[in-house]
């Protein structure tokens, strides 16, 4: 690594809209009172967040960069020249860890092409929380992102998903857009083994928390509102 470099932290967030250090080691907070440079999805939020972390940081010396899916290759490639002058930066993800399911992959990319040390901090990720709680094979997993939302290709995925499970002993995790998530349970019931076994694990770290395994069969009966709160959905054929 270049030494003459500041470092990319890869700074964890909340779940939800709980007290981050509920959820967040005081090395989170540590960082955030070091740091002013931030590549961000939000900028109100990124603010909202740090102003919770760290009251006492004064938000005039906060510099951010926005990283959405409207930020182009171009722009991008000047993102960590803050790094490259010698100060450290932070990439914040609008929730959970940076790089996971999140568009900061790019920046923690370029900052390895371009010998930047790359420091990760620990904090909440929905998808190793959902696997953790789910009881089905934790050696051996898959996220596959978001599903189609064409309904025989959303069935054929879901199949493949069980099929591959079965066959390599596989967990297979997912995630739905959160007001498509009672549909994506009838779903499941219906395209789905009635003994494969299948964890919703929603609202992960809040007072609303909700994780419950159960077979395909035993889901058909159970009455559930989901309704834009995330999830991460879990399957596994034995």
């Amino acid at each position: 690594m270049n030494t003459d470099f500041g470092k990319l932290y890869l700074i964890p967030t909340r779940l939800g809209d709980n007290p981050p250090l509920e959820v967040l080691p005081i090395s989170v907070k540590k960082i955030i009172e070091l740091v002013d440079d931030y590549i961000v999805e939000n900028e109100k939020t990124a603010r909202r967040f740090i102003k919770k972390v760290d009251s006492r940081k004064q938000q005039s010396t906060l510099k951010f960069e926005i990283l959405n899916k409207y930020s182009q290759p171009e722009e991008i490639q000047y993102f960590l020249d803050t790094c490259k002058s010698g100060k450290s930066m932070g990439l914040l993800s609008e929730a959970g860890c940076p790089g996971i399911a999140d568009p900061g992959a790019e920046v923690v990319k370029l900052a390895h092409e371009n010998n930047i040390q790359v420091v990760p901090l620990v904090g909440p990720s929905s998808i190793v929380l959902a696997l953790m709680s789910s009881g089905m094979n934790g050696q051996s997993f898959a996220f596959n992102g978001y599903i189609p939302i064409d309904k025989s290709e959303r069935k054929a995925t879901l199949k493949k998903m069980e099929r591959i499970s079965f066959e390599q002993n596989q967990t297979q995790l997912f995630i739905e857009t959160p007001y498509r998530n009672n549909k994506i349970i009838e779903d499941i019931c219906n395209a789905l083994h009635p003994q494969t076994r299948v964890c919703i694990a929603c609202d992960i770290t809040l007072p609303t928390e909700y994780i419950k395994t159960l077979t395909v069969k035993e889901w058909k009966h159970v009455n559930i509102d989901l309704h834009k709160r995330p999830a991460i959905f879990v399957i596994h054929k034995d």
